[in-house]
């Protein structure tokens, strides 16, 4: 576990944020800002909420993972924010500490993490997910390549663990993201529960 990894809180409610950086600071966590005053550094990552996730603030920090933490939406709200942002874990307000420490570990070394079973068994639940039905045309190598990602595998693991290239695994992606309209693992990650018949 890295604490001197940059965090930067970025959290509607003022409490929130005020016990979240207290938390983090009292576990060790070296370099946490909150909002503004992040002293000129690059958070490597974001803790955001629905109403601070902006496009804006994506665009000041494009290199930032960005962790959500669930404050309460709806899930067709919630799936939607993951769906129109690049958002790399969500946390559900019920998280113990040792489950955030670990996600934001994850998230640094490039894996997913969400953290919210009320949300993950609300998919299959809403027909959120219809766009992975079964007349999308995924074959049995891109669900593999699909459970990979979940796994939070990077297209090197994934080509090691399938035997196949760097480049074939891109191109399935490719394919993939196309095929049910996403542009980033995180939304497909979304949307694999009903590709995998989870």
């Amino acid at each position: 576990m890295d604490k001197s990894m940059r965090i930067g809180i970025h959290l509607c409610n003022h409490l929130m944020a005020e016990a979240m950086y207290q938390l983090l600071v009292h576990n060790g966590y070296e370099h946490v800002a909150m909002s503004e005053g992040s002293n000129g550094s690059i958070p490597q990552v974001l803790l955001v909420d629905s109403t601070t996730l902006t496009h804006d603030l994506l665009a000041r920090y494009p290199d930032s993972k960005v962790l959500l933490v669930d404050t309460g939406m709806e899930p067709d709200k919630l799936c939607a924010t993951l769906l129109s942002y690049r958002i790399h874990g969500m946390l559900s307000p019920h998280t113990e500490l040792h489950a955030l420490k670990k996600a934001l570990t994850e998230i640094t070394e490039g894996q997913i993490w969400i953290d919210d079973e009320s949300f993950k068994a609300s998919l299959q639940d809403t027909g959120t997910l219809s766009r992975l039905g079964k007349g999308n045309g995924i074959t049995r190598r891109e669900r593999e390549i699909i459970a990979c990602i979940c796994q939070g595998l990077s297209n090197k693991e994934i080509a090691r663990k399938l035997t196949l290239s760097t480049c074939t695994v891109k191109a399935h992606l490719n394919h993939i993201f196309a095929k049910v309209k996403v542009t980033s693992r995180s939304q497909l990650m979304v949307l694999a529960n009903q590709v995998l018949q989870c």
